[in-house]
């Protein structure tokens, strides 16, 4: 079992396949983009897999692949077969905007991929198209129901809120009424910007500030509330034995009868850096071990010169170096689509 410096179990490891992405989210990266890594700059499949399976050796039992978007990256399905072959590892997740699913969601269940989260912030077109640079939400959906009919499970739909768009919650808490979808409201993460002084804003200001955060007490109040209004019933807390597997901090409610479920996952205003169980991997190498620190190990030296000794005491060193908590830290060097969130 791997420990970190403060005692906390590390099980978890996000690993971002590719910095590219088939679209330009606002807060994710400037209008202009973000220069692509050139391909010997990346760690390739072979390497990622190298790394997973001394890091499963080590106690890692979780992996979720991330980008950019991961389905861009060619080959992805096979590398997930040789992921789950080479390390024992079954519980293999994807992150993912959505709207390549349906070109790709039964290989994925073949290749023994079920847990997916999709990236979904509004479900009005306009707004949406306005967040992505000309997105279309009819293909995020689309995504969606591709996840269902193959057989995905659970399906999660991660919802960063945003005070400036004025998204439409309880259309999503509507979801969870209908199917199995597990709707998670996130905090705005500052992640991103620092250069330019502003978290998560591109050169041009474009993006989302702090001003924009909106604490999850509030959202719940506002589920209660509105969801109350609508006739859906008290929203009730989801004891942890009966929450959608996961492996992240989310705390679970549902409306009466409802057979999804909606989560708030509070990094700012409920912080839970003591159950912290992950350490991240970035698609040029990068072992970053805090989501809002820019300290990182580089792993990609290591794997290329090195030996599978060499790539385990990186990760133990990864571990002690892990920080206690993210400090309510604003800003980050690196942006969301070059960490892999």
């Amino acid at each position: 079992m791997a420990t970190d410096g403060h005692g906390r179990r590390i099980d978890y490891l996000r690993i971002s396949v590719t910095d590219r992405c088939n679209l330009r989210c606002v807060y994710c990266m400037p209008s202009e983009g973000v220069p692509w890594k050139p391909h010997d700059a990346l760690l390739s499949f072979e390497e990622i897999e190298r790394f997973a399976a001394v890091a499963a050796g080590e106690g890692i039992g979780k992996i979720r692949l991330t980008g950019g978007e991961p389905l861009v990256r060619v080959g992805l399905i096979d590398h997930v077969r040789r992921l789950r072959e080479l390390t024992g590892i079954e519980s293999i997740a994807i992150t993912t905007n959505g709207t390549l699913l349906p070109k790709f969601a039964h290989e994925l269940v073949e290749a023994g991929l079920k847990r997916v989260n999709v990236s979904l912030d509004t479900l009005d077109p306009t707004v949406y198209s306005q967040i992505t640079r000309g997105g279309k939400l009819k293909d995020a959906l689309a995504g969606l129901e591709a996840a269902f009919e193959s057989g995905m499970d659970p399906v999660k739909l991660n919802v960063v809120v945003v005070r400036r768009l004025e998204q439409d919650l309880l259309g999503f808490a509507k979801m969870t009424l209908e199917r199995p979808i597990h709707v998670r409201f996130i905090e705005y993460m500052p992640v991103g910007g620092a250069e330019e002084g502003v978290a998560c804003s591109s050169s041009e200001g474009e993006g989302w500030s702090e001003a924009d955060e909106v604490p999850a007490d509030e959202i719940l109040a506002r589920l209660t509330a509105e969801g109350a209004a609508a006739g859906y019933g008290e929203l009730q807390p989801v004891a942890k034995p009966d929450a959608p597997g996961g492996w992240g901090p989310a705390r679970y409610y549902r409306f009466p009868g409802a057979p999804g479920t909606l989560g708030v996952i509070s990094p700012l205003s409920h912080h839970f850096c003591g159950e912290c169980n992950r350490l991240r991997l970035t698609a040029d190498g990068r072992l970053r071990t805090c989501l809002f620190s820019d300290d990182e190990l580089d792993a990609r030296a290591v794997l290329r010169t090195g030996t599978d000794a060499d790539v385990r005491e990186l990760i133990k060193q990864a571990l002690a170096a892990k920080p206690e908590s993210h400090n309510m830290r604003v800003g980050t060097i690196r942006r969301m689509s070059q960490i892999g969130g």
